[in-house]
């Protein structure tokens, strides 16, 4: 039974610790005004204590689908929020594109760019994590064999060759039509039929394996018990303490590390001019030395700007956030910079989130 273990430590325990280290400090919105390279920015501003519960604030409470902000923040009873990772914002499903881990399990994989995680005691981690999500299945002759996962809870392209796990996170249903689906329930397998749009079972989930990697559905059997393992590892391939992240969301560049401004978006795999050479709306978040943390918004800056005006409010580390349009920030009971379109996910805090 230790695969089944496995499994529901990964993605389905009820007995995950979600507690956090109680905040007697109360979170503060501010306007502050940096000036950097002979330009002035007005940045607006949230500190949050160490210990502030924290969440990732889906829309309407799923991955792939949008809703407007002020709505996430109601919905899940937010003191401050801050829009989170990219997401297809143009044509196809909104599926984020970053890593977001929510109460512990993680709701899907991007391993581009830098994320930010909270650990359960308020400690909060800054990587450029990158997630490898493997397997075994039991069979009725020989020894187990291996399976993967590319991505967790994203809409395959069209014709692709790819295998996708898909999580309660996701909705009542995968969302799509296609390739052949693996249906899980308390580890072990009870389905394997082609995908109609097949529900996601609330005490398991659904591999979707497509073209040319239909083939690896053949290695699981009904009744077969199935295990995961999942790494955590930077970029350059050295293992993480991530095991005890209860909330992440990835985005990226890094702005600051150590104190320092520290931008490389080129070499996070960030080749769009909007983030490497031009001015826009931008949202980020540091790290203070305190363990505090302050969640900002900025206009009309580069990211070089960005991250100079990050560590002139005293950033200890920073990380840039989805921008544009999505750039959203909400304190102090107020809406301080409104979304330009609505959002796939947030990072919501406050003492009573709705979780």
């Amino acid at each position: 039974m230790l695969v089944i273990v496995m499994i529901l430590s990964f993605l389905l325990s009820e007995n995950m610790n979600t507690s956090y280290a109680t905040s007697k400090a109360t979170i503060k919105n501010g306007v502050k005004k940096v000036t950097v390279s002979g330009k002035s920015f007005t940045v607006q501003t949230v500190a949050i204590p160490k210990g502030t519960p924290v969440s990732i604030g889906l829309a309407k409470g799923n991955v792939g689908v949008t809703e407007n902000f002020n709505s996430i923040v109601k919905a899940y009873r937010a003191e401050a929020a801050i829009n989170g990772a990219f997401f297809e914002a143009y044509s196809g499903p909104p599926d984020p594109y970053g890593n977001l881990i929510v109460d512990g399990k993680v709701a899907n994989i991007g391993n581009t760019g830098t994320t930010i995680g909270f650990k359960s005691d308020g400690t909060v981690l800054m990587d450029s994590l990158r997630m490898s999500l493997t397997g075994t299945v039991s069979r009725a002759k020989g020894s187990p064999i291996g399976w993967y996962a590319t991505f967790i809870n994203r809409t395959p392209a069209p014709n692709a060759n790819i295998s996708i796990l898909y999580t309660e996170d996701r909705g009542s249903h995968v969302g799509f039509k296609g390739g052949i689906a693996v249906v899980m329930e308390n580890g072990v397998v009870t389905k394997k039929v082609v995908n109609d749009n097949v529900p996601i079972p609330k005490n398991g989930y659904v591999l979707i394996c497509t073209g040319t990697m239909k083939s690896m559905s053949d290695r699981f059997e009904v009744g077969a018990e199935v295990g995961i393992n999942l790494t955590y590892q930077d970029d350059k391939g050295q293992a993480l303490p991530w095991e005890d992240v209860i909330t992440a969301v990835g985005a990226g560049p890094r702005l600051v590390k150590d104190g320092k401004v520290a931008l490389s978006p080129a070499n996070e795999g960030f080749k769009d001019p909007k983030i490497l050479t031009s001015a826009a709306a931008r949202s980020g978040i540091a790290i203070m030395p305190d363990g505090s943390v302050i969640i900002a918004t900025v206009s009309g800056a580069t990211m070089k700007q960005w991250a100079e005006v990050i560590q002139k409010l005293g950033a200890k580390q920073a990380m840039n956030l989805d921008g544009g349009a999505s750039s959203a920030l909400y304190g102090g009971g107020k809406v301080m910079t409104p979304a330009g379109r609505l959002l796939s996910n947030t990072l919501v805090f406050g003492n009573n989130l709705n979780r």
